[in-house]
């Protein structure tokens, strides 16, 4: 595996284009998400800057913009609330600590090589997952908004708060608040191609909020951002603690995967490459160590970024790393600047953002595609909001993943069949009708196709315990390429059964993955050797001599192997 990305000069012109675009538009996120997240302003610059940075050097989406985003400050936001009120004093410390092992079980996942399987959940519970998120972002800017300080305990304890609120609005800055929103969702499209309106908002913004409150106290600010490179953020553990970062670090770091890799697969549609999901995951890990490590908080692909940065011209990683520069400068050399922003213009910023997050289009029309696709949804979105992510994402992988079970049950066991003459519920050729017509309904052709999960045995063991009267039966395998185990058990009874009622039993195409299940559960050793076939006609015709020798003698046991 390469160690960095793919960086090359061949595209500069188009890579310092794609990276300066997304860097004006990241810098208004970054403010946002870092006031947001209760860790500051600089957090959130130097959280775009690093974790950018090296998500592009050693990702595997040469054009994925890596930075604070929306589901990502959610999760921050709770983080830092839960320790700094555990641990007032060393809070904050911790939750940069959170961020940094987040980063860690990142690189895990991708050494481990689950890249491919972060993204495999049913997009009803991504899209209840990211609609949750975005109407947390909403509550949360509630306050702000109203140009009040967030009340405690998070979204419950600001919908509890909301008639509070109402009553102490600051109508200055939910004025600015109002317009900043207005801006971002009411510019017109043919601006938006040369400047992003959240950039134009935060200009727009700051400059009505100093010149109608040019006393630095009349509404509130970011304040002061220092200028210069972060002290070192050394990892700070508490005993109390440490399960509840650890569970923290998960969520974060699972979220930053799910979001980096659904936004790769946009970049991917964009530029018609494939990423590399693994090294992706890999450098969204180091991103998020040394992010934390200096004090930012965590990021993942984003979205915006990374879709501006493309039609930029951006093709290379080349971009990231001109975007995470250009950020760099910014703080440095206009640290000062920033200091006058209206908190109330960043919660506008972040208000639009958690609208935007919702996925509208899926919530107007999920009861018209499936009514438990859209019970679904909407029970991760309450899960979201009022209980917990791991809660949500858990409860709405298992109820989506039993339904699907339950529907390819169903469908599977339809392949399912058994038939003791020549009609039309098994094709059969000409030699094979043949045979199980002359075996007069004696012969039971027990057929099963398609891979055999789970969720048939109850199919395998409804359809035998049905069998008549008759003394063989010929189970065709042919066409199941999967065995399951609680299948092979299915089967296994059914064969086991057939020998204490003194049939004889005769097995057909048991090959590659299904012979060996059957092998290492002990199926096969039931059957006498000369009882397997690869031929469905040999079988039949061997089973049918079986009838003809019943009507002279016994019925043989499973150890005899009657041949004409």
């Amino acid at each position: 595996m390469q160690l960095t990305n793919k960086i090359h000069f061949r595209n500069l012109r188009g890579d310092i284009f794609g990276g300066a675009t997304a860097a004006v538009i990241a810098l208004p996120m970054a403010l946002a998400f870092g006031v947001a997240s209760g860790a500051g302003a600089a957090s959130g610059l130097w959280g775009a800057v690093i974790v950018g940075f090296f998500a592009a050097l050693f990702g595997g989406t040469p054009t994925l913009i890596s930075e604070p985003t929306g589901p990502m400050t959610v999760v921050m936001t709770a983080v830092i609330a839960n320790l700094t009120a555990a641990n007032p004093e060393n809070g904050l410390a911790m939750a940069f600590t959170v961020v940094m092992m987040a980063g860690v079980f990142q690189i895990i996942f991708g050494s481990l090589r689950l890249g491919r399987y972060v993204t495999m959940m049913p997009y009803t519970v991504i899209s209840g997952f990211m609609s949750g998120i975005g109407i947390i972002l909403v509550i949360l800017q509630l306050a702000p908004f109203l140009g009040q300080a967030s009340p405690k305990g998070g979204v419950i304890g600001t919908l509890q708060a909301i008639p509070e609120l109402i009553s102490n609005i600051q109508l200055g800055e939910t004025g600015l608040a109002v317009m900043t929103v207005a801006i971002i969702w009411f510019m017109p499209s043919k601006f938006k191609r040369f400047v992003p309106p959240q950039l134009v908002a935060l200009i727009v913004g700051t400059v009505i909020g100093f010149v109608l409150f040019p006393d630095a106290e009349a509404i509130r600010r970011i304040g002061e951002i220092t200028a210069g490179f972060p002290a070192l953020q050394l990892p700070r553990f508490s005993g109390d603690q440490l399960q509840l970062m650890f569970v923290d670090a998960a969520v974060l770091g699972m979220l930053g995967c799910i979001d980096a890799l659904l936004t790769s697969v946009v970049a991917d549609s964009l530029t018609r490459t494939e990423h590399d999901s693994n090294k992706e995951l890999i450098g969204q890990g180091i991103g998020n160590i040394m992010s934390g490590l200096f004090g930012g908080i965590a990021g993942a692909g984003a979205t915006m970024g990374t879709v501006v940065n493309i039609q930029a011209g951006g093709r290379s990683a080349l971009s990231g790393l001109v975007r995470a520069g250009m950020l760099l400068v910014v703080i440095l050399g206009a640290a000062k600047l920033a200091a006058m922003i209206p908190l109330a213009v960043l919660a506008g910023i972040a208000l639009k953002v958690g609208i935007d997050i919702i996925d509208w289009d899926f919530l107007k029309r999920a009861h018209q595609i499936s009514i438990k696709a859209a019970l679904i949804m909407y029970g991760v979105i309450i899960l979201t909001v009022l209980v917990d992510l791991i809660t949500a994402v858990g409860v709405g992988i298992f109820v989506a993943n039993v339904l699907t079970i339950d529907r390819m049950s169903a469908l599977r066991s339809e392949s399912v069949k058994a038939i003791s003459d020549a009609d039309d519920a098994v094709r059969l050729n000409a030699n094979e009708k043949r045979w199980l017509d002359e075996a007069n309904g004696r012969v039971l052709l027990f057929q099963l196709s398609g891979p055999m999960i789970f969720g048939v045995a109850k199919a395998i063991s409804r359809e035998h315990h049905a069998i008549g009267e008759c003394d063989a039966i010929v189970f065709d395998l042919s066409e199941v390429p999967h065995m399951g185990v609680t299948s092979s058990l299915a089967l296994e009874n059914a064969v086991k059964e057939a020998a204490e009622s003194d049939r004889t039993v005769y097995i057909v195409g048991a090959a590659g993955q299904t012979k060996r299940r059957l092998e290492k559960m002990n199926v096969l050793s039931l059957i006498p050797p000369q009882n397997l076939y690869m031929d469905r006609a040999e079988a039949l015709k061997a089973a049918a001599s079986v009838t003809f020798s019943a009507s002279n003698r016994p019925s043989p046991g499973l150890d005899v192997s009657p041949t004409l």
